[in-house]
């Protein structure tokens, strides 16, 4: 019976693969919200730390599937800030797990052969020396690379993030340096931590949980969002396909 199962998802997986790739009208550049690690575990009588192990290895998973679309941007957001008020314990293995994987994203060699540029978003100032460290190693070691885009959302709030750019604008009208007429939508988005990314066409959250969360609240005004049930470690391929399927079928009219 599971041989058959297998049989009829691989099918159906095909089915819709070759229907995504026929339908055009891909996203540019898909966020994800990683949610669901923790009530995976839970559910399956696992400690928390092995539902946190077995999402980032799904996120390694989700990089041979973006590229097999040619979509070229994804932006996941792995750790807000409010993650900080978890227990020190869960807090302190999430952050031995972002140190070694940053480390591995460097060895990868997917990384090489795709073109991959890894970039973080967030607060550095809020990470421990030694993940900020290996952070800048896998920027330093992918800055060349331009193919794709993978960024990960760290220490990151949408808040914080418009309460630092209004700061940093309003330091440059301090010192005379801008006037406050000349503040502007583009100015704005200057001095966001994505200053140089596109927008997210589409945003898609696991755990069947149907909010944003403080995710890109500036850029994902006019993005086109889905919600999914599975849990983030149980996120297959036809979820991720399915997501991609839904975003083909709809208009997007950017508030006109």
């Amino acid at each position: 019976m599971e041989k058959l199962q297998n049989l009829i998802s691989e099918y159906y997986e095909n089915r819709l693969l070759q229907r995504i790739k026929r339908g055009g009208n891909l996203p540019n550049h898909i966020g994800i919200i990683l949610d669901g690690n923790r009530r995976y575990a839970s559910e399956r009588d696992m400690e928390v730390d092995r539902g946190h192990l077995m999402g980032a290895e799904k996120l390694e998973q989700l990089l041979n599937w973006i590229k097999e679309l040619g979509i070229r941007y994804m932006t996941v957001y792995a750790f807000s800030k409010e993650n900080f008020d978890r227990t020190s314990g869960e807090v302190q293995a999430l952050m031995n797990l972002f140190k070694a994987k940053f480390k591995e994203i460097i060895e990868d060699e997917r990384v090489d052969e795709y073109g991959v540029r890894i970039s973080a978003v967030g607060d550095m100032s809020s990470l421990p020396s030694e993940v900020v460290q290996a952070i800048e190693r896998a920027e330093k070691a992918t800055q060349d690379y331009g193919d794709y885009f993978l960024n990960i959302a760290i220490g990151y709030s949408g808040r914080a993030e418009l309460v630092n750019a209004v700061q940093k604008i309003c330091k440059e009208v301090k010192k005379g340096e801008l006037d406050v007429k000349d503040i502007d939508k583009a100015l704005i988005e200057d001095n966001l931590y994505t200053s140089d990314l596109p927008d997210p066409d589409l945003i898609i959250r696991t755990s069947g949980e149907e909010r944003l969360s403080g995710f890109l609240l500036w850029q994902s005004a006019y993005s086109e969002l889905y919600f999914c049930e599975a849990y983030w470690p149980g996120f297959d391929k036809i979820n991720f396909l399915q997501a991609i399927d839904n975003y083909q079928e709809r208009v997007r009219r950017y508030g006109r």
